[in-house]
């Protein structure tokens, strides 16, 4: 009886496993149609599920201020606790969305494993990594690409490594 159970639960999963193929095919090809997750698909770390899920739930860049926004939209930034002009920072907030937050978290932690196998150490990635552990180095990037995302969805710009931004 228990066989025949764990039989039925089995060809039930694979229906599953099948049926999520063919929704990951239908995400893959309407990412394939739009430029702007094909975009940001160029940032490492972000796949076109990622891509996709960001387009899809940001929307209009321009409903956020800053990237800073959207990241504390996403939870990769620390709660604050600021008065008086002084600022306190706790720990990340891990608010809103959880599902973004995990893909882009992931996403982070496999450019870290790239990163550390490469003997580049003047990237900023193994730079933090160095710094820090590697979990906060991963939410460290992802919050740096959620705020890329913004900047590339805000102003319709493409991703390139050797950006150099002009701080003024």
């Amino acid at each position: 009886m228990f066989r025949l159970l764990v039989q039925r639960l089995l060809e039930h999963l694979k229906v599953l496993d099948k049926q999520v193929d063919e929704l990951e095919g239908q995400i893959v090809a309407w990412h394939r149609q739009n430029p702007q997750s094909k975009k940001l698909e160029k940032i490492p770390g972000i796949s076109p599920l990622t891509a996709s899920a960001l387009i899809a739930s940001l929307g209009d860049a321009r409903n956020f201020d800053s990237g800073r926004q959207v990241a504390a939209w996403l939870g990769l930034v620390p709660r604050q606790h600021s008065s008086g002009g002084k600022q306190n920072l706790l720990g990340i907030s891990k608010r809103g969305d959880t599902y973004l937050r995990t893909l882009r978290i992931h996403g982070a932690r496999i450019v870290i494993h790239h990163a550390g196998q490469r003997a580049d150490d003047c990237s900023w990635v193994n730079k933090v990594v160095a710094r820090r552990n590697k979990n906060i180095a991963a939410v460290a990037l992802a919050n740096k690409n959620a705020r890329t995302v913004w900047a590339l969805l805000m102003h319709d710009r493409e991703y390139r490594t050797d950006y150099q931004s002009i701080a003024g």
